[in-house]
């Protein structure tokens, strides 16, 4: 059966044209933290389709990436093969020999997870260059403040329907575990973002989460008929009020 890490490579269009993107406040901070700019280098862990690289490829830096799923990694190359501070690979982080390459930020946008912590924290450690930055983002979500009504709707679906036929065992990342691996104290910041969907974006946004691509019929068309009717039913309209989460830690110079 598929590892739940390999399932957004089957939907490469969908993943590309609906997974949330951050603020540029955040790039702002996690590139001034890094002072990333031409002259450093850079790795991102699984980019998926690209929502999180583009801020850090425009700062003109030595831009790395490691993609596990093939389709993915494809859609990548298209959208920035044609850059000469880009470079690419489709390979598993956790068992891909970097050789001799040190970085001067690794980071991961809402991937990090998806590796064993010992694996994350130790082998991004060894892969920085003294003083070298990790930065783990991912965005938390809410939808249930802007009209409860629709959310306990919303729930019922849930409740009927989503019933996946993979089981998610992932549990809570350690993010703030970095220290136990040798990283400085980890630093916490968080930034307001805002989406909004007709029933139609939401039934393909909320198919690109992994647990939902794995829901067997005949529950996986009820479940999105579902949710496109309350949607619809609402006013054709739900908002999601997002906080884009940025945890940043620093390998000691010595």
């Amino acid at each position: 059966m598929m590892e739940f890490r390999k399932i957004f490579d089957t939907i490469p269009e969908q993943f590309d044209k609906y997974r949330p993107r951050y603020s540029q406040e955040l790039f702002d901070a996690m590139i001034s933290y890094g002072k990333i700019g031409p002259g450093k280098t850079v790795l991102e862990l699984g980019p998926g389709t690209g929502q999180a690289s583009g801020p850090v490829i425009d700062t003109g830096c030595d831009y790395h990436a490691i993609e596990l799923g093939e389709h993915l990694y494809a859609k990548m190359k298209e959208k920035y093969s044609g850059l000469p501070n880009f470079s690419i690979v489709n390979d598993d982080f956790i068992t891909h020999d970097f050789g001799e390459q040190k970085f001067d930020m690794i980071y991961s946008a809402a991937t990090i997870q998806w590796i064993p912590e010992d694996v994350a924290f130790g082998k991004t450690f060894e892969l920085l260059k003294p003083g070298g930055v990790l930065a783990m983002l991912y965005t938390r979500d809410d939808y249930r403040s802007d009209n409860e009504e629709l959310y306990d709707k919303i729930q019922e679906i849930y409740a009927q329907y989503f019933k996946p036929e993979i089981e998610y065992k992932q549990g809570n990342f350690g993010y703030t575990k970095a220290p136990d691996y040798g990283y400085s104290e980890v630093e916490k910041l968080e930034f307001a973002g805002k989406r909004e969907y007709t029933a139609d974006d939401f039934v393909s946004y909320t198919g690109t989460h992994c647990t939902h691509i794995v829901i067997p019929e005949p529950y996986k068309t009820r479940f999105f008929d579902g949710l496109r009717q309350a949607v619809l039913d609402a006013g054709n309209r739900i908002v999601f009020k997002d906080t884009y989460v940025l945890y940043l830690t620093r390998k000691p110079e010595k």
